[in-house]
């Protein structure tokens, strides 16, 4: 190609890849402390590091799912009457075969599941506030999860709103990292390992003083009941026998050892320490009441 000539016209994935590169992701210094980006402590996981509007994914593309998302949630500005869409659509700045796709969910009983909700980021003045919700629409955004409700569920996508309410009350400003636990023994299925565990660490001024609070949401097969079929996982038929949702408390510093993610200062501002006896670590939630908001 002729370097001075003029640059071809974009087509589709050009004009989209385009309407992407304006996005400044996650704001680091978002609540005055610096919470930085997750990111593996081992340098031999590649990521790719994706923003978007007031969020931002490190994306895992020999995964084909994010390792960690990245949101600010300005409590103060939350617009909640954005209407809600079920297009999802890939991100034009990696290769399609890198990212999970319709073929992960089609005709069976997984959801794609937000790990940045779609409300979180959706705040500031009204186009940017619509732009952001759609962004969260990109299938790097979402990782596979059991339907149906149950408590630890809704327990889950509530967390920010109670913290929101409870914990950050000061500021009404949040800091929220989220997304799967990527083990090599996630069972597989159409080419993707799909992940039995999920993450979020929340991060917050509390007195004026960074916070911190971590939850796992466990989506674990009954190994007692299907233990066989849990293990081997399937590769073309139905997907993985997930088991009933279940929300813990647990200590940021176990979240940073499961994911093998590095959170700065944040296990040393945890509002529930490792110092708790073993069989108290990871406490399960039954109502928010349960939740540990002091240290």
């Amino acid at each position: 190609m002729n370097p001075s000539g003029p640059p071809p016209p974009p087509g589709p994935v050009g004009g989209r890849r385009a309407a992407l590169a304006d996005r400044t992701g996650y704001d680091e210094a978002f609540l005055g402390p610096v919470v930085a980006l997750p990111l593996p402590v081992r340098q031999s996981i590649g990521t790719v590091i994706l923003p978007y509007t007031h969020f931002t994914v490190v994306f895992r593309p020999d995964r084909r799912l994010a390792a960690a998302t990245a949101v600010c949630v300005e409590g103060r500005e939350l617009l909640e009457d954005v209407p809600r869409e079920d297009e999802w659509r890939f991100d034009p700045r990696l290769p399609e075969e890198q990212q999970a796709g319709d073929d992960l969910y089609r005709n069976n009983s997984l959801d794609r599941g937000h790990l940045v909700r779609r409300f979180d980021p959706v705040w500031g003045p009204s186009a940017l506030a619509v732009r952001a919700h759609a962004d969260t629409y990109h299938f790097t955004n979402a990782a596979p999860r059991a339907d149906g409700f149950n408590q630890g569920r809704q327990l889950w996508q509530g967390l920010e709103n109670h913290l929101l309410d409870h914990a950050a009350v000061q500021e009404r400003r949040l800091a929220v990292l989220t997304g799967p636990v990527l083990h090599d023994s996630d069972p597989p299925y159409r080419g993707i390992q799909v992940p039995t565990r999920f993450w979020k660490v929340a991060a917050f001024l509390q007195d004026g003083v960074l916070a911190a609070a971590a939850y796992v949401l466990d989506q674990s097969p009954d190994l007692s009941r299907d233990a066989e079929r849990a293990l081997a996982g399937a590769t073309t038929g139905a997907p993985p026998p997930l088991g009933p949702f279940r929300a813990y408390q647990v200590p940021v510093s176990d979240v940073a050892e499961i994911t093998e993610l590095e959170f700065g200062p944040l296990p040393d501002v945890d509002v529930m320490p490792a110092t708790h006896a073993p069989e108290e670590r990871w406490r399960r939630l039954e109502s928010y009441e349960d939740i540990v908001l002091h240290p």
